[in-house]
């Protein structure tokens, strides 16, 4: 089995001088030879050291573990079958895969319809989710799914109006409301805005709540891409001393004086803000919830990381005893924004492993008449058949498939071809689809027809985002229709069978041979 490449890798523009030759155990080439440039991970660190901790080039790309983890979705296959239908008649005339209802609902006191069942998590102040918010935004609006405001815009925002250490304005976070909400499906869907360590110190749940009418906040205790908060490069040092000013960890220094000559002659290029850990009680949490409903939130959610287990465990009951509305579990292997490279692909407990224990713990907790918050599986889900895994792995406590890298990749594609689109210049493999919108964007006709004149106004980028939603649909569509589930409800952990017993032994999920043995014998004695 292949797991990491050691001291090389396209994330962070490094490569062997000696491809065909590598060391497996420490990644280096089999001869080190003495004049060679640093093209590997060591060699480069040896002139830009920390640089190097990061996937590059930063701000315009995403990144995700290249690890090859023991067990993924491609281990279990999902089941069909030849008779009945959970959902519609059992007869050839209704049970097609266009009956095949997609939606789901979020929240116990306040439920949160969702047209689609796919959340999109924290996207923040990482210059790759604001450079394509506008399409990211509106794709996610029409489509009737959840988009999540990350951590740190408002401390991030250049424009921000800070009172006595409080936020009282911040244009971004306003902006980034207000094209979800322009664009909204009437009932379906909503705009969450996330909290870390600094988000609160600043005020901004309050900021949110009260002046800008959210409904839909999140606790953030961490993600699945890596296990210390949230970090960004600045590119300017009066930005790095206004994060600074704002109460952000800033390396290198800002304010020394050797930093700023290092910077001014180009040995230091860049600066890294990073966001403090998050210290989770059992007293505090509830505490942190009952403020949030206090001050009007009509939701609360909680995100959760890849960490250990017994931390999973506390995600898990504290959303039980709290009623949280949607817990979210992130496993390692995802990831969309600049986590320390080693650090994504070396920590925490990979996607199926996480949902599996979440799985266990939820039913544990069901099994003594405990409330069951709806759970959200995220951490590297892209297409429809691992979102059918993940619906029937966690079911029946599962309600959404969290992702992002998909939909980012979507939105940047679709801003990418809407451009050249307008600008009459498109690469003949697309250019063969037609010359216009409609031509080139599968759901384009679709959506002009249903907006109109405001079809002009869709920003390309969520026309990307809502055509590749409209894709997973149906995909999932079909794959629920085959299994005879016509709604999300009826999907159970019987519709998978693990195809490794390393696969089945971690998810509890029956070995292929195994599955409806005593049924089959049954049928078979009968």
């Amino acid at each position: 089995m292949t797991m990491t490449k050691l001291n090389r890798s396209a994330a962070t523009l490094s490569k062997n001088r000696t491809p065909d030759s590598v060391s497996p155990f420490s990644g280096m080439c089999t001869t080190c030879i003495e004049g060679c440039i640093g093209m590997c991970e060591i060699g480069k660190s040896a002139y830009r050291g920390p640089e190097l901790l990061y996937p590059q080039p930063f701000g315009i790309m995403t990144a995700a573990s290249e690890k090859d983890y023991p067990i993924d979705w491609s281990h279990f296959s999902i089941m069909g079958s030849a008779c009945g239908a959970y959902g519609v008649p059992a007869d050839s005339e209704h049970a097609v895969f266009t009956n095949v209802n997609m939606e789901t609902i979020i929240g116990d006191a306040n439920p949160l319809k969702l047209k689609l069942p796919i959340v999109v998590p924290g996207l923040g102040s990482t210059y790759v989710a604001k450079r394509n918010w506008n399409g990211l935004a509106i794709g996610v609006a029409v489509s009737g799914c959840v988009l999540t405001i990350g951590e740190n815009v408002c401390g991030m925002d250049d424009d921000s109006v800070i009172e006595n250490g409080r936020i009282v304005k911040s244009p971004d976070m306003e902006s980034r409301i207000k094209a979800y909400r322009d664009w909204q499906l009437d009932g379906y869907g909503d705009i969450v805005v996330q909290f870390n360590v600094e988000d609160t110190n600043l005020g901004v749940p309050e900021y949110v709540l009260t002046k800008l009418g959210i409904e839909t906040v999140e606790l953030k205790w961490g993600q699945g891409a890596k296990d210390i908060g949230g970090e960004v490069k600045l590119s300017t040092i009066e930005k790095a001393r206004s994060m600074k000013q704002k109460g952000y960890i800033v390396l290198p220094d800002p304010d020394n004086p050797q930093t700023e000559e290092a910077f001014r002659i180009g040995g230091v290029r860049e600066f890294e803000r990073h966001s403090r850990l998050g210290m989770v009680t059992e007293e505090g949490f509830s505490q942190s919830v009952k403020e949030l409903r206090d001050m009007g939130a009509k939701r609360v959610f909680l995100k959760t990381g890849a960490y250990r287990p017994a931390d999973l465990a506390r995600a898990v009951k504290y959303a039980s005893d709290n009623r949280i509305d949607l817990l979210t579990v992130d496993g390692a292997g995802g990831g969309t924004g600049m986590s320390p490279w080693r650090m994504m692909n070396e920590w925490g407990i990979p996607t199926v492993e996480l949902c599996s224990l979440t799985y266990e713990y939820a039913a544990h907790l069901a099994s003594k008449g405990k409330y069951i918050p709806a759970i959200a599986f995220a951490g590297g889900f892209t297409l429809e058949d691992q979102m059918f895994k993940g619906f029937a792995l966690g079911a029946p406590y599962v309600k959404a498939i969290g992702m992002a890298r998909g939909p980012l990749c979507a939105a940047m594609v679709g801003k990418t071809v809407g451009s050249r689109v307008l600008e009459g210049n498109l690469p003949v493999y697309i250019e063969r689809y037609g010359s216009t919108m409609e031509e080139v964007f599968f759901s384009g006709v679709n959506l002009r027809e249903k907006y109109g004149k405001d079809f002009e106004k869709l920003h390309p980028g969520a026309i990307g985002v809502y055509t590749y939603f409209q894709r997973l649909a149906q995909g999932l569509s079909q794959l629920m229709c085959g299994a005879r589930k016509f709604a999300l409800e009826y999907i159970s952990r019987s519709d998978l069978a693990a195809l490794t017993h390393d696969a089945s032994q971690v998810s509890g999920i029956p070995y292929v041979t195994e599955v409806d043995k005593e049924e089959a014998l049954d049928i078979l004695n009968s």
